[in-house]
Parts: C-alpha cells; structure tokens; sequence
C-alpha cells in the first residue's frame, strides 16, 4: 500500500519567488525543548540558542534571503523569511563547500526535487542543521514535527499584523494555540 501526504502547499505557487513568508515550525510531539516563558519573556535552553544561532545564519548560507522578526518558543519557532531575488546561478556559485545544497532546478519544487533558493529548501536546511548541531553538541534527535506551516504576507497591513503576533508571542502564551496546557482547535 502507498501512501500518500496530502500537500499543505499553494498549488503552483512558486516558493522561489520574491516574496515575504512567515513561518511557524513545530516541535516533535510539541515538546517543550527550545526553553520556556518566565513572566512572559522566553529563556532558552541550550536546544533554544542552537536554534536561534542557526535561523540567524540562514542568510549566509543564502544569498537571496532575509529574515524579518522571529521568536524561538518552547516548543516552535515563528520567523519571517523574505526572498529577495532568484539568481541561481549566483546563489548557487556562493554555496559554502560542504554544505547540503542541491543542484538549481527551474521548475516548481517537487518531492525529490528539490529547487535552491526555495522556502522549502531554505526550511529543510535549517531544520537539518538544528538537528545536526543538536546532535553533535547536547546528543540529541527528532527534534521536528513533519513539514511546517508558512504564510505568503500579501501586503503591509499582514506584515504589521504577523510582525507584532511574532514579537508579543511570549507575552500571549497563555493563549498560544501551540500551548499544549490550550484546548486544540480543530482545522477543517
């Protein structure tokens, strides 16, 4: 029997293109491993500065990457990606020796295929070096959940909005929806 994972992508929406994303990625199991709220600020564990230091190198391992706010929870990590532009062939040239970079395809991301420069790309990369950091230096695995959720910010009154949900998010924990202490709501 296949198995098939339905895609929580924009069907044919190019994630390679110029644009601002926010993104929310989650814990395995929604453990609380980054760190945790203390009168509404977040104190990170060690697990919590490897993911802080590594989403802050995103742009060096990209060249046509920005990051807007983020904010490292104990259990996800809320940031705003922004790509700027889609030279590969100058992304692609930059990459550092060693890196996990694969080869620049002009289509659409597809499983398998992956496309450089692409928020899937740049998310999967990030998460496999939290992961390789994490098990090299605190001896530690799984520290995803599958995939991640993303947002294309459509204009400026969305960016406000997503800027000022990601810098208030530790002082609404209380009411955060990946709070596992909050009924979970049910998507449809």
């Amino acid at each position: 029997m296949e198995f098939h994972r339905k895609s929580i992508r924009l069907k044919e929406y190019d994630y390679a293109q110029p644009d601002g994303y926010f993104i929310t990625i989650v814990t395995m199991w929604r453990e609380f491993v980054f760190g945790e709220i203390v009168g509404e600020e977040m104190h990170l564990f060690a697990l919590g500065r490897i993911a802080e230091e590594c989403w802050r190198e995103i742009p060096a391992h990209f060249p046509n990457v920005e990051l807007g706010a983020f904010i490292i929870m104990p259990n996800h990590v809320h940031g705003i990606v922004i790509i700027t532009e889609n030279d590969w062939a100058d992304a692609f040239a930059s990459a550092r020796k060693g890196t996990i970079y694969r080869a620049p395809t002009p289509t659409f991301e597809q499983f398998g295929k992956p496309t450089i420069g692409s928020l899937p790309t740049i998310i999967r990369i990030y998460k496999a070096a939290v992961t390789r950091r994490a098990g090299r230096e605190l001896n530690a695995a799984s520290i995803w959940q599958r995939n991640y959720y993303e947002h294309v910010i459509r204009n400026n009154a969305e960016w406000d909005k997503i800027h000022r949900y990601i810098q208030s998010n530790p002082s609404m924990w209380a009411e955060d929806e990946e709070n596992p202490a909050i009924p979970r709501k049910e998507h449809l």
